[in-house]
């Protein structure tokens, strides 16, 4: 999908036109969707096939690779093929480690879901903190467009108003804990995997709709 051309910043009125081009970049379409998705994919249902790891981590990281490089012929960006390869490579070190260090092949695959736990954690925590502070992070997001990384903050609504989008922007990261946490404790690999990608990017793609309705009944002014 090409790259859409993003509103230079001084012609957007509102700061939900400001937040709604970044949302858009954001997601980078449906082949970033794909890319993000498809290397998971294959990882479980090679591994849950053979019962082996290194198979399905070779075929994982090599779909990964493969969309880095499609990328890079088509002189496209390699963003979201990138940022797939980084997760999925974490995910296999995690996997190799307890492989070598005398773990079952459960265990291993069990380590591959380990990292995305992590982040979902860390990331719904430090998103629902700086709402807590008083500076939600969509904030600074904001700010970054307006060229002043603090302004905003001088406005209540706005403050009101990137508080709730942080908080939605925290939800799925929330889920994903909350439904794979026990599944991950129980070593249930079939379910850690249908549950990654179906509140994976769906569940994403459902937050950012919901911030983009939640934009839409706003006409919070965009500050100079």
């Amino acid at each position: 999908m090409p790259d859409v051309p993003q509103e230079p910043a001084d012609a957007q009125e509102t700061v939900e036109q400001v937040v709604r081009a970044q949302l858009s970049k954001a997601l980078g379409g449906p082949r970033g969707i794909v890319e993000g998705a498809v290397p998971t994919i294959v990882f479980t249902v090679v591994f849950l096939t053979t019962d082996e790891l290194r198979p399905a981590l070779i075929a994982g990281l090599s779909l990964a690779v493969l969309a880095v490089v499609v990328r890079l012929v088509q002189r496209s960006t390699v963003q979201f093929a990138v940022n797939a390869l980084f997760g999925i490579g974490i995910a296999a070190a995690f996997a190799l480690r307890a492989a070598n260090a005398g773990g079952t092949p459960e265990d291993a695959a069990r380590a591959f879901f380990t990292p995305g736990l992590i982040y979902n954690g860390v990331y719904a925590v430090v998103l629902v903190m700086t709402v807590v502070v008083g500076w939600p992070l969509v904030g600074f997001l904001v700010g970054s467009v307006m060229g002043d990384a603090t302004q905003w903050h001088k406005n209540p609504a706005l403050v009101r108003l990137c508080s709730r989008l942080t908080l939605v922007l925290a939800l799925p990261c929330i889920l994903r804990v909350a439904v794979q946490l026990p599944l991950w404790l129980d070593s249930q690999i079939g379910l850690l995997g249908v549950t990654k990608i179906a509140l994976g990017w769906p569940l994403q793609v459902g937050a950012f709709a919901l911030m983009i309705w939640m934009l839409s009944r706003n006409k919070t002014p965009q500050l100079s």
